[in-house]
């Protein structure tokens, strides 16, 4: 498994499931919160599973309707783009 790409979908998910895990700390505790576009763009770029991972493990922006469509909109974008990758590219 040396694959770039497969280490930095690791990362990025990591990275974006621990993002929404501290938002929704700072939102309990009434401090500056993390951006929406901040937290979608980290979904868009590659850590759609970490933030749909950590809207289900933080309970944390599931009432917004741009989350709750958008997240698995954009992690099913990113399935259906690797599927085209990998099977007419590559």
């Amino acid at each position: 498994m040396n694959n770039p790409v497969v280490y930095y979908l690791i990362i990025i998910n990591v990275i974006t499931f621990i993002v929404y895990g501290i938002d929704k700390l700072k939102a309990r505790k009434g401090w500056w919160r993390i951006s929406e576009a901040t937290l979608l763009l980290l979904a868009a770029i590659g850590g759609s599973i970490g933030a749909w991972g950590g809207m289900m493990a933080w309970r944390h922006k599931t009432k917004h309707l741009k989350f709750k469509i958008g997240v698995p909109a954009i992690l099913l974008t990113q399935i259906a783009l690797a599927v085209y990758l990998i099977r007419w590219v590559l």
